[in-house]
């Protein structure tokens, strides 16, 4: 039997890929959805939708003194693994300014837990990394820095769970390496990769929606962060070599054909923090949701 919750719950990033599964499953479990978009939000039953840019303090504050949600879950964000100067000013717009207004306006009224998105692009600083290699981890590890402060200085219940590489079903951006690579063999391309060599920690998107809901409805202390992965590194080229085994594709694979970007983060989840506070673990294999991705984009292409 599912458990069920009244909760009112606000979502942020929520017509994206992770944030649009969210959505569905908390809808499943009776919460009242409520969801900040800057534009059009998708058609999802059981979601009401409120524009707002978070980037803007006031838009962000009418918004929730309006729905007064007793959680919120923090998704929304640029994300991109950009280098360049101009990538810098927009990360910090939307990544982190955003997030302080969300603190800030959150601690004003209260609620039971606040619930970060962080990344597996923050410095692993119990490694010894304290650098930053983007824009975008920059971001990251600042607004998990701001959402400790706000526990312990203003009481606000808080915590960050920190995303590894999420896959599956629905991912739009179809550059991101899974839905390229699929997608171009569905449509009868050569994909072209970098060198291949950098090991990742790949997390099918249930198991992160699942890891979600457990901590926004866990009832133990706040103030802590946490991995979502799957404690496993897998190699680029043994990701894309699975995809082309699962769809029985002999097409050209060519690795190297484009540069592999300058400090790219190598980090494997911790699941001690995940398992102790939310009793979460990760239960899709790799396999089965490379192919549980791989039929989504076959049917969506009528292939």
């Amino acid at each position: 039997m599912e458990p069920k919750s009244s909760k009112r719950v606000l979502v942020t990033g929520a017509s994206g890929f992770i944030g649009r599964h969210l959505c569905h499953r908390l809808a499943a479990l009776s919460a009242e959805v409520h969801a900040i978009t800057r534009g059009q939000g998708p058609k999802i039953e059981g979601v009401r939708w409120w524009p707002a840019d978070l980037a803007d303090f006031d838009s962000t504050r009418a918004v929730i003194q309006a729905v007064r949600p007793e959680i919120f879950l923090h998704l929304a964000s640029l994300v991109s693994g950009a280098r360049e100067l101009a990538a810098v000013l927009p990360t910090f717009r939307n990544n982190l300014e955003s997030t302080v207004n969300v603190l800030v306006c959150l601690a004003e009224i209260g609620c039971e837990r606040c619930v970060l998105a962080g990344s597996m692009e923050e410095p692993d600083l119990a490694a010894g990394q304290f650098a930053p290699g983007s824009p975008y981890a920059a971001a990251k590890q600042a607004s998990a820095a701001y959402g400790r402060l706000f526990f312990d200085l203003y009481h606000l219940p808080v915590l960050t769970l920190r995303f590894f590489m999420v896959y599956g079903p629905g991912q739009g951006d179809t550059k991101k390496l899974i839905p390229y690579t699929i997608t171009s063999l569905l449509a009868g391309g050569s994909p072209k990769f970098s060198s291949g060599a950098r090991p990742v920690d790949w997390i099918f998107v249930d198991d992160v929606v699942e890891g979600l809901v457990s901590a926004a409805f866990d009832r133990g202390p706040a103030g802590y962060s946490a991995d979502l992965g799957s404690g496993a590194l897998v190699t680029v080229r043994e990701i894309v070599l699975e995809i082309a085994r699962q769809m029985g594709s002999a097409k050209e694979l060519t690795f190297g054909g484009a540069a592999d970007r300058p400090l790219e983060q190598v980090r494997r989840a911790d699941l001690k923090q995940a398992a102790e506070r939310l009793g979460w673990a990760p239960k899709v294999p790799l396999s089965a949701g490379l192919l549980r991705t791989i039929d989504y984009y076959r049917n969506a292409s009528g292939a």
